[in-house]
């Protein structure tokens, strides 16, 4: 998973931010209703989330070059 987020661009990264949190939410409204199977399903994409937004800031302040 790591790998695959270090090789998106800025937009690539911004739509996987909007889709974890999309996935996230449908994930607790399942943990509410008691439908839940994978428990670490939420920390996973919270996970994700935070390693998007870090390399979007790294771009922003020039830490990684964009490649692509």
């Amino acid at each position: 998973m790591k790998g695959n987020l270090e090789e998106l661009s800025i937009e690539e990264l911004s739509k996987a931010v909007n889709d974890a949190r999309e996935e996230i939410r449908k994930e607790r409204f399942k943990s509410v209703t008691g439908k839940l199977d994978d428990t670490k399903k939420i920390r996973e994409l919270r996970r994700k989330i935070a390693r998007a937004l870090t390399l979007k800031r790294e771009y922003e302040l020039g830490i990684r070059s964009k490649n692509a």
